[in-house]
């Protein structure tokens, strides 16, 4: 059963699974959703989770790139796709490039260029509406987001780093990881859709930038959203083994919503908690039960009882 991503094609994050899809050389289905709520689908399948991209295989459910980079890191065996298959300094460069470097790199692709392939993809209307849905949801944000005025020294600084680090093919050795993509999406970002000449200075991360490029997409099928519920219906969720089934939250009502930004709970029943994810088991009208996972690093869990008090 071929893995189905949800996604848009201005989204940096679902750059970086596509990115790493093509990597692993994978075939998978491509649904493509709103830049914004209301997304009845996702909502059907992963409750009130709003951030993109979110992956299925059938009744499993994937959100936050770092839970799907793990679903493909098993697939095709390649364990440093996983997040937490990296090394401590690997995993907080991640991180950084991934939470802290995320809004100046957005910022900084503010060109003509982007908003003339914006309105490709959007109209005017649903161009201003997601400007004001951004803004309401950085207003709403647990962590400091950069200004305009902040958003480019922290990109060139950034880019240095990049630069400097990029003595050998890749980030962290000969071969790509998970902080490689983490890294080249926001930069993807910049260069590619807002044709921005932020990284023209930085040779070594122009070369870097290629070579993650020539990896493609994989081998990509378009399908409609409606299919994929279809896919969800027609399957069950895959079996949690016992070890993973020992929280003493499991059987219990809980909401799970990121800790960040973003932060629209899903809520059901926990069914599984493994060392880094949760997995919620959701039952939806038309599609049976449905196993949602979650990265347990930048999520938070409330059992019904905490959201009561």
């Amino acid at each position: 059963m071929d893995l189905i991503l949800h996604h848009y094609a201005l989204s940096p994050f679902g750059r970086k699974i596509r990115s790493m899809l093509g990597y692993a050389g994978l075939t998978w289905q491509s649904a493509i959703t709103r830049e914004m709520p209301p997304r009845p689908v996702l909502a059907q399948l992963a409750g009130g989770y709003r951030k993109i991209p979110v992956a299925q295989i059938g009744a499993d459910v994937f959100c936050d790139s770092r839970t799907i980079a793990a679903e493909i890191a098993a697939l095709v065996n390649k364990p440093q796709l996983a997040l937490e298959n990296l090394d401590a300094e690997a995993q907080v460069w991640a991180g950084r490039a991934d939470l802290d470097m995320f809004f100046p790199c957005v910022l900084a692709a503010g060109t003509p260029a982007m908003r003339r392939k914006a309105r490709e993809f959007m109209s005017l209307l649903d161009m201003g509406r997601f400007m004001l849905d951004r803004i309401g949801m950085s207003r709403k944000a647990a962590v400091k987001i950069a200004g305009v005025k902040e958003a480019r020294p922290l990109v060139l600084a950034h880019l240095a780093q990049v630069e400097a680090r990029l003595e050998q093919d890749f980030l962290f050795g000969e071969a790509p990881t998970h902080a490689d993509f983490s890294t080249y999406h926001g930069l993807w970002f910049i260069r590619d859709l807002g044709e921005s000449p932020l990284v023209d200075a930085f040779p070594n991360t122009l070369a870097w930038m290629d070579r993650i490029a020539a990896f493609g997409e994989g081998v990509r099928s378009e399908i409609a959203p409606q299919q994929a519920l279809e896919a969800a219906a027609g399957a069950e969720p895959r079996p949690i083994a016992s070890a993973d089934q020992a929280d003493p939250c499991i059987g219990q009502r809980v909401t799970i919503a990121p800790s960040d930004y973003g932060q629209v709970p899903a809520a059901g029943t926990l069914a599984g908690a493994t060392e880094h994810s949760w997995i919620l088991a959701r039952d939806e009208s038309g599609l049976g039960t449905v196993h949602v996972h979650f990265p347990r690093q930048g999520y938070s869990l409330h059992t019904a009882e905490q959201d009561r008090a």
